[in-house]
């Protein structure tokens, strides 16, 4: 279960779930402050379904909407499984394949536009998400099931999939849902709309540059409310250090990653707070195939089976990220599978090897400083692990994910979330074959063919027993094959002004609407 804590970290006691229940209100007009955060990093450009990742969406999640919005706020865990009408004011199944959306009439795009089924029919056309030459080819996971999305009048749209389709309104209220302005992005074009789209979200666009800031402005005309704060800084600081100096001084308000041992020490600050979510997202690894030594999947099965990952959350994360029940999570409500762990038997390890004639060669891991929390400090305990059944492991720190993929790193890190409360938003969308470790051939497809044909199967079932069976043996194909191992579900920390009343969710998204950011009455 996903938990959020409000913390006082000088004793450093979880207190009650944090509600916005006091009575926070804005100045009107300009007396509205700005609102500064500071993140380990930026994405390199605002197209929300080219940047999925957790730098990414943290940024475009106040630029953009979606049709359906997962209600983070109306649940206590803040896993928001319930959806609830946003720019959509309904939804109705024609049948298992067919869904007719209903727009809300008077929503304004930040250039004035009115939104209309024309910019719902053009965000999900073919060529943009999905089909053999999707200009976004991360949307395919996602949309590729899609058949047609079809403007039946200026506010009804018709979604059409080329299967039955049991998520699609889940679909609709996820990652690579973000309505696009149709006539900016014709006019801009694809490079320039990236960098500096036109959307409804309650902040627009002022600038961006990856390396300094990402500069935001309130959009009044936003048709929740007003948003709360004149304009929103999300400022590039890559040192935990500077990001906390920053925020002690009063220049910024709120920072991102402060890991698990400094939180009682941030905390400890009168006015500053530190509020962190287990997220639904997982820490992995990624095994690559395509290694003559990582080939066989005894090694890959033995590196994973070294790992004590309850030693890593203990030791690393003083208890607050979880251990998962494999690639499997409660949130999937009848599709979770029960009594499934991930492995931790070094002696199997160690038998592993010698079965497969490992004789010492060495096996690189590479992974980024500052891009995972805790990650090179995990990397460091598990380098242990591994020598200590014999494997001849090595920790190369690099400073771009392109680095840390490149030839001769055998193992790497990434993360998965649980995009959809359901298989089809967690491993089917990292591993399947429009997922990034097919596409690249780290995990090929005759090493996939069971999982895929499996997976291909669920996408289209809709009777609840026989998608439960299909995604135990797709479970069963991916610990088996081992193209990856789960580690843990990470706690996301940050600190912020305590008279600023802000929740996080489970996801990176920063929600910055009305309902869920506040400043103190003056």
């Amino acid at each position: 279960m996903f938990t959020i804590s409000r913390r006082h970290l000088l004793g450093g006691a979880a207190l009650a779930p944090f509600v916005l229940n006091t009575p926070f209100a804005f100045a009107a007009g300009e007396n509205r402050p700005d609102f500064t955060v500071a993140v380990a990093a930026l994405p390199a450009t605002l197209e929300p379904a080219r940047e999925l990742s957790n730098v990414g969406t943290r940024v475009t999640y106040s630029i953009f909407d979606t049709l359906i919005r997962r209600d983070f706020l109306g649940t206590p865990d803040g896993g928001g499984s319930e959806l609830k009408p946003h720019l959509a004011t309904s939804w109705e199944r024609k049948s298992p394949s067919e869904l007719i959306v209903t727009l809300r009439q008077g929503v304004k795009f930040h250039n004035g536009d009115e939104l209309t089924s024309e910019d719902v029919a053009y965000t999900f056309r073919d060529g943009r998400l999905r089909g053999d030459k999707a200009q976004i080819p991360g949307g395919k996971p996602y949309f590729s099931i899609l058949d047609k999305v079809e403007a039946v009048d200026k506010y009804t749209v018709r979604f059409t999939t080329r299967v039955p389709d049991v998520l699609l309104e889940q679909r609709l209220a996820s990652w690579c849902a973000w309505i696009v302005n149709k006539r900016a992005y014709e006019e801009m074009g694809f490079e320039a709309y990236s960098r500096k789209p036109v959307a409804t979200g309650p902040y627009k666009v002022v600038s961006h540059n990856q390396s300094d800031a990402t500069v935001l402005e309130a959009f009044d005309d936003y048709f929740m409310a007003k948003p709360t704060a004149k304009r929103v800084t999300f400022r590039a600081v890559p040192e935990l250090a500077a990001r906390v100096a920053g925020l002690v001084s009063g220049e910024f308000d709120l920072i991102t990653n402060v890991p698990p041992d400094q939180e009682q020490v941030v905390g400890g600050y009168q006015d500053i707070e530190v509020r962190s979510v287990v997220l639904a997202n997982a820490h992995v690894l990624v095994f690559d195939n395509r290694d003559p030594v990582l080939a066989d999947k005894r090694i890959r099965q033995a590196l994973s089976a070294a790992i004590d990952r309850q030693k890593l959350v203990d030791a690393l994360w003083l208890g607050e990220a979880k251990v998962p029940a494999d690639h499997n999570y409660p949130e999937y409500g009848k599709m979770f599978v029960e009594g499934r762990k991930l492995p931790y038997d070094p002696e199997k390890s160690k038998a592993l090897l010698k079965e497969a004639g490992y004789n010492g060669q060495k096996i690189t891991y590479r992974t980024q400083a500052g891009y995972y929390t805790n990650a090179v400090e995990a990397a460091q305990i598990m380098i242990e692990m591994w020598k200590a059944v014999g494997i001849n492991a090595e920790l190369q720190v690099v400073e771009t994910s392109a680095q840390m993929r490149a030839a001769g790193a055998q193992i790497s890190n990434w993360s998965n979330s649980t995009r959809l409360p359901d298989p089809l938003g967690g491993i089917w969308v990292a591993w399947g074959p429009a997922g990034e470790m097919q596409t690249t051939g780290i995990w090929s497809a005759d090493s996939a063919k069971g999982f895929n044909e499996a997976g291909r199967a669920l996408e289209a079932e809709t009777d609840p027993a026989k998608r439960k069976d299909l995604f135990v043996k797709m479970l069963d194909q991916w610990d088996d094959e081992v193209p990856g191992t789960i580690l843990y579900q990470p706690s996301e920390a940050y600190a912020i002004k305590r008279s600023i009343a802000w929740r996080p969710t489970t996801f990176y998204f920063m929600d910055l609407r009305p309902d869920n950011l506040r400043f103190p009455q003056s």
